[in-house]
């Protein structure tokens, strides 16, 4: 088989679930849930809302956070102590973080138990799922920022679990850590990863999520019946 005809297989098997048109006309595109199942079509949203919580209190926290071994605790504790609504804003920030990551996890299985991942949206399950993944990288790499006892032995842990992957383990435990020990390397490298690295792909990754969501409409479960049509954002 030649290049020239795989190459056009593939070509036609994207175009056939995800034409361009369509997704240049998604903001017009309304989905179909069904009735019986229309709470889970909210989780996914619900995501994409404490997403849009973290970054607008993650903002703020950047003004005062130094990501060095030397100050890192010290502009934590300037921020709960000290700077105006600090306490609430970190506080927003933290359980937010918790709550994307639960809703993305009903988001996932409400998916897996009703099918949505069938043809013809197995890529968008497989953005799906490489959003959770991030969103609890971010989770990770957030919890060492405060660098307190419980965030430094808790990040020395998880790196150490890392290790234990066959053949690229011990690569993977100096990669997150900067070197063999949880040092300033690490914290600044986590702060690297959390603020930077995870931000760009987790943007790159939701507007193809949601592209696709819209060229295609929500998946119904199967054997049921069209129920109400609602936008993507908004009621109609």
């Amino acid at each position: 088989m030649s290049d020239k005809s795989t190459g056009k297989r593939m070509f036609d098997w994207f175009g056939s679930r995800y034409p361009i048109k369509e997704m240049m006309e998604y903001a017009d595109h309304k989905t179909v849930p069904h009735d019986r199942h229309f709470l889970w079509y909210f989780f996914g949203g619900m995501g994409l809302f404490f997403f849009i919580v973290q970054v607008m209190t993650g903002l703020f926290l950047l003004l005062y956070y130094r990501p060095t071994a030397e100050a890192a605790f010290e502009s934590v504790h300037f921020i709960e102590s000290k700077a105006y609504f600090g306490w609430l804003i970190r506080n927003v920030h933290a359980w937010s973080a918790n709550l994307m990551i639960l809703s993305l996890f009903v988001h996932l299985f409400s998916n897996w138990f009703l099918k949505a991942y069938r043809k013809p949206r197995e890529l968008t399950w497989v953005t799906g799922v490489l959003l959770l993944f991030i969103s609890m990288g971010f989770g990770f790499s957030g919890y060492l920022l405060p660098w307190n006892k419980l965030s430094f032995f808790a990040t020395k842990v998880g790196t150490e679990m890392a290790a234990s992957v066959p053949f690229i383990g011990e690569f993977i435990l100096v990669f997150l850590r900067g070197g063999e020990d949880v040092t300033g390397a690490t914290l600044t490298r986590f702060f690297g990863f959390h603020v930077a690295v995870l931000p760009m792909i987790t943007a790159v990754l939701l507007v193809v999520h949601v592209y696709f969501v819209q060229a295609q409409g929500m998946s119904m479960p199967i054997g049921a019946k069209k129920g109400r049509e609602i936008k993507f954002f908004g009621m109609s």
